[in-house]
Parts: C-alpha cells; sequence; structure tokens
C-alpha cells in the first residue's frame, strides 16, 4: 500500500481513538441526569442502526446473510462497545483503558490463528514497548500485580479482548463489505444491552437535553464505525490495533480536564512508551 493508499485508512482509525478517547464523558453526563449506561447505549447505537438503514440500505441485506464470521463480529464488536462504556461509567478512566489497551496481546494471538499474520522485526519491540508502557502505568506497589481490581477494570479487559476479535475479524470477513461491517458494530451493541435492561426493569424519564445528547452520539458513532471499520479493513490487524493505543494519551487529557484525574510519573512514563510503541507501528507488515 502507498502512502497516499495509507493516509485514509489511517485517519480513520486515528478518528475512532479520538472519538472513544473522549466518548466516556457524554455518557457520564447522561448517567448524571439519570440515564443508565445500558439505556443510553441502546439509545445512542439504535440511533447510528437507523442511520445505517437511511443510509447504507444495502448494508442490513447484506448483514441478514452472513455466515458464522459476521455472527462472532456482531457478538464481539458489540461487547467491546457496550463493555467499553459500563467500564468506563464507574471505573477510573486511564486504568480501565489500559487493561482495555492490553489488546495487542489478544490480536496477536487472533491475527495468527485467524488471519495467519506474522510480525517482523519491529513487531516484537513495539509489542513489548505498549505493554510495558500499560504495565508502568497500571503499576502500584499497594495493589500487587497490575490485574483488575474490580468489575469495571474486568470489564475493561474483556471489552479489550471484544475489540481486538472484532478487529481480526472484520479483516477475516473479507465477503462482507465496510458499510456491513460498521452495521454490525451498531446492531452487536444494542443487541447486547437487552439483557441488562431486562433485569434493570425501570424505563428512564428522558429529557429534551439527555434526548439530543443520545442523538448526537448515535450520530457520530455512525460515522467514527464507518471510518474506523474501513481502517480496519485495509490495515494489518496488529498495526491497527496499535495506532488505537492514540486514544490512551487523548483519555488522559480528557480524565484530567473533565473528570479531575491527574496522572502521576509513572503514567507519563508509561504513556511515552505506549506513543513510541504506535509511532514504531507504521514499520509494521505482514512477513
Amino acid at each position: 500500500m502507498s502512502s497516499k493508499q495509507n493516509i485514509m485508512p489511517v485517519a480513520g482509525i486515528l478518528s475512532g481513538a479520538l472519538v472513544w478517547g473522549l466518548i466516556w464523558y457524554p455518557f457520564r453526563l447522561l448517567q448524571g441526569w439519570g440515564i443508565s449506561g445500558s439505556w443510553a447505549t441502546l439509545i445512542s447505537y439504535v440511533v447510528a442502526m437507523g442511520c445505517g438503514v437511511y443510509f447504507l440500505p444495502r448494508a442490513w441485506r447484506e448483514l441478514s446473510t452472513t455466515k458464522w464470521w459476521g455472527v462472532l463480529l456482531i457478538l464481539s464488536a458489540g461487547w467491546a462497545n457496550f463493555g467499553y462504556v459500563l467500564a468506563m461509567l464507574h471505573g477510573e478512566v486511564m486504568r480501565v483503558l489500559l487493561l482495555f489497551y492490553l489488546a495487542p496481546l489478544w490480536t496477536i494471538l487472533f491475527s495468527y490463528w485467524l488471519l495467519d499474520e506474522r510480525l517482523n522485526r519491529y513487531g516484537y519491540p513495539v509489542i513489548a514497548l505498549s505493554l510495558s508502557g500499560a504495565f508502568v502505568m497500571l503499576w502500584e506497589p499497594t495493589r500487587g500485580m497490575p490485574y483488575p481490581q474490580n468489575i469495571s477494570e474486568w470489564l475493561g479487559l474483556s471489552a479489550g479482548i471484544g475489540f481486538s476479535l472484532s478487529n481480526v475479524l472484520s479483516r477475516r470477513a473479507i465477503n462482507l463489505g465496510v458499510a456491513t461491517k460498521s452495521f454490525s458494530i451498531w446492531f452487536g451493541t444494542a443487541l447486547l444491552t437487552a439483557p441488562l435492561l431486562f433485569w434493570q426493569g425501570t424505563v428512564p424519564v428522558i429529557g429534551a437535553q439527555a434526548a439530543l445528547m443520545m442523538v448526537l452520539i448515535g450520530v457520530l458513532l455512525f460515522a467514527t464505525s464507518f471510518a474506523v471499520q474501513y481502517g480496519v479493513t485495509h490495515l494489518p490487524a496488529n498495526r491497527a490495533m496499535l495506532l488505537f493505543l492514540f486514544e490512551l494519551v487523548i483519555a488522559a487529557v480528557a480524565a484530567y480536564f473533565l473528570a479531575e484525574e491527574a496522572m502521576a510519573l509513572r503514567d507519563w512514563v508509561g504513556a511515552a512508551l505506549i506513543i513510541s510503541a504506535s509511532l514504531m507501528s507504521g514499520k509494521l507488515s505482514d512477513v
């Protein structure tokens, strides 16, 4: 792929990193207005699905004929998004995100099993840098080893696994177009909210301000999902996964200013390692 051809998929993935580094904040605002994470997720993704049906009508028809690769893509992408929202609503932003972004490890395994992708000589230093960065940022002597400490952190970790699997499956499902893969994200996320909504039982009272915000989130998700799916379809899975790590830097700044979660020195050191890994990811390719 030439440099010019490489710009669009990279831009698509970086747009996703920007949106997902910030989108936790409006979901927290909605929760403060009495709209639970599951209801906010359902309504926002139904709006995204509505945009998809209107602008991409063929995507729905193609999705209805998909085989098990497509079904697995729907479920993994759905959990990646829904689990992420639930984790970010109740957990510490950067700790949850770092557990989510242990995903390069899962991407290596999934891309090896499903795509037969191999890392070249740059790949292993990239993975080492990214995981070292996560280790540095997560390590706290009072907590011991950097593993999930609560349900939010386990949700973040499992959502990262789903995220990795969905990115790899997006490349594996070559019979599905970019529009259909994008639609699978909205459909899968909305679908997986149903069990939790059934358990909650109550329907919230939604004011005009909350309704408008969820509509805007849905439209933004519609545009971003399409851009991201274009990116992961046209880039090797390992490189795509590492480009997503720019979300960590965006979220760190947002968490500081919007949630008053200050980063310690070790957080900045870890972030620097992760940024270095993302920059080096441009040298990754199949061998």
